[in-house]
């Protein structure tokens, strides 16, 4: 999807790359109303893949449940270098020093701000940070939201 911008930019976003621990799920958890957005980002063509260094064991489970593919990377590099595979249009969201690789290398990137916590050193590779990641994903879903943050 390409969002326009106020003031010319354009920002074209076709891969969504979440983190799973501390951002999609917590404590283990999906939160309510995570699998509704995820199938209406399906459906406007988005792409949603988790990269996750699996630490409590549940990627699997979940990804079947949200219907996305998941790869597992126990590291920083390792997520950055899977990040690097998927192309120029990705936005990344997590809440970890793990998703640094994934910040770097994303068009746009968002920390999540939920229970199990962020780490300091991913806040200088982000634009956007938001309370949760139903606001994390509902910013792709509302165009408006998005463009409005993106605002100079």
């Amino acid at each position: 999807m390409i969002y326009k911008v106020p003031h010319g930019e354009k920002l074209e976003i076709d891969t969504i790359v979440l983190d799973l621990n501390g951002t999609l799920s917590i404590r283990g958890l999906i939160p309510k109303g995570v699998k509704s957005r995820v199938k209406i980002l399906h459906e406007r063509g988005f792409k949603v893949i988790l990269l996750t260094g699996d630490q409590r064991g549940t990627a699997s489970k979940i990804c079947s449940y949200l219907g996305i593919e998941y790869k597992v990377a126990q590291t920083a590099a390792e997520k950055e270098k899977e990040m690097l595979k998927l192309g120029n249009n990705c936005a990344a969201i997590g809440n970890a020093r793990i998703d640094i690789g994934t910040f770097k290398h994303a068009k746009l990137s968002i920390l999540t701000l939920q229970a199990e916590g962020i780490h300091v050193d991913a806040l200088k590779y982000v634009q956007i940070i938001v309370p949760s990641i139903l606001d994390a994903l509902d910013l792709f879903i509302d165009q408006n939201s998005l463009c409005a943050t993106l605002r100079k």
